[in-house]
């Protein structure tokens, strides 16, 4: 084989062509990875002669050059990344598709009067009512069982691995749950063998509406909800032992306990992984886009706003959609973060 592989590299044309794609390689490789050393020189580089000039900062301009130096470059990013964006996002809101004239409140206007955007938004709050509330509840259920086993580690890991996986990754894996075969067809999805199993007959899962978006909430809550056993687990292992113990002397025991004592003690957690799990919900973007394109009933305001500004070329209706989308999400930030400092001024 390996005669044969150096018998046809040794001919004139295989030589010619093996020559020009090593040439190839070579002048498209090498730039990109100069480039790459470039970079990676610069950044520490630069970030020397910023700890250097920190470090020789003294007296009262310590600390307003320290700020400039550590907290400047993040400012930056910060309007670069978000707030210029954000800002030509809302003026794009009140233009036309090209993005060259201005049309007021049209696009907004647009969104409450198709039908289709009706039942993307009907959409969108029934995933911010299930797959928050559902995600929270698993993960403290999950929480409560598993800290009572020995080897916790080893369940709380396994069940925490579906959040490395991403939303494309994991709508790969329920393409294989959800396959449906016409009936006279050898079943090969997880659920349709299990229906047909039981003696019922499958059905086509993403065609069937509303179930198919139950289903792809399935997918979310899968991926997240071992974020919130480990963050509630964390919370519940917090909770003072001799609370616990003083509590199971006055005769408080399962139910009571938990009701009385330790959801309380870990109802700002619980609250905290409810807040972002509907901050999740909000974005859903990979899962349906994956599964279903949006077709079929269900479609999200993210997957939308996709499809209006690089399908449909409308910058303006999509523009509209993502200050939408803004707004929702910002009040669940706001209150994520005053959470947080509570937190921090009470301890």
């Amino acid at each position: 084989m390996q005669v044969a592989s150096y018998l046809l590299i040794s001919t004139p044309s295989m030589k010619k062509r093996w020559n020009w794609e090593m040439s190839e390689f070579i002048s498209t490789t090498i730039p990109k990875f100069t480039s790459v050393l470039i970079a990676i020189t610069a950044f520490f580089v630069i970030l020397t002669l910023l700890f250097a000039i920190a470090g020789r900062a003294d007296g009262k301009k310590t600390r307003p050059v320290s700020l400039a130096i550590f907290l400047g470059p993040a400012l930056l990013l910060l309007l670069a990344g978000l707030v210029i964006p954000g800002a030509r996002t809302i003026v794009f809101s009140f233009m036309n598709p090209d993005s060259n004239g201005w049309v007021g409140f049209e696009n907004y206007y647009w969104m409450t009067q198709d039908p289709n955007v009706k039942t993307i938004m009907f959409n969108t709050i029934l995933w911010i009512l299930v797959v928050p509330l559902f995600t929270a509840a698993l993960g403290l259920l999950l929480a409560i069982m598993l800290d009572r086993i020995k080897h916790e580690s080893i369940p709380k890991s396994l069940l925490f691995m579906p959040m490395a996986i991403s939303f494309v990754g994991a709508s790969i894996i329920f393409k294989f749950v959800y396959e449906y075969n016409e009936p006279s067809e050898v079943q090969i999805g997880l659920l349709s063998s299990i229906v047909k199993f039981l003696g019922f007959t499958p059905t086509d899962w993403m065609l069937a509406k509303p179930l198919n978006t139950f289903l792809l909430m399935i997918i979310y809550v899968w991926t997240q909800m071992g974020f919130g056993m480990v963050i509630l687990s964390a919370a519940i292992k917090a909770v003072p032992t001799d609370i616990v113990e003083a509590s199971a002397l006055d005769g408080a025991h399962g139910w009571d306990l938990f009701r009385n004592i330790t959801f309380p003690m870990v109802k700002g957690t619980f609250i905290v992984v409810l807040a972002t799990g509907v901050v999740g919900a909000l974005k859903v973007f990979d899962i349906v886009r994956t599964m279903t394109g949006g077709n079929f009933g269900t479609n999200v305001l993210a997957n939308e706003m996709y499809s209006q500004t690089f399908v449909q070329f409308d910058q303006g209706k999509g523009a509209a959609l993502s200050v939408i989308l803004f707004l929702l999400v910002t009040p669940i930030l706001v209150y994520n973060i005053r959470s947080l400092r509570r937190e921090r001024s009470h301890s």
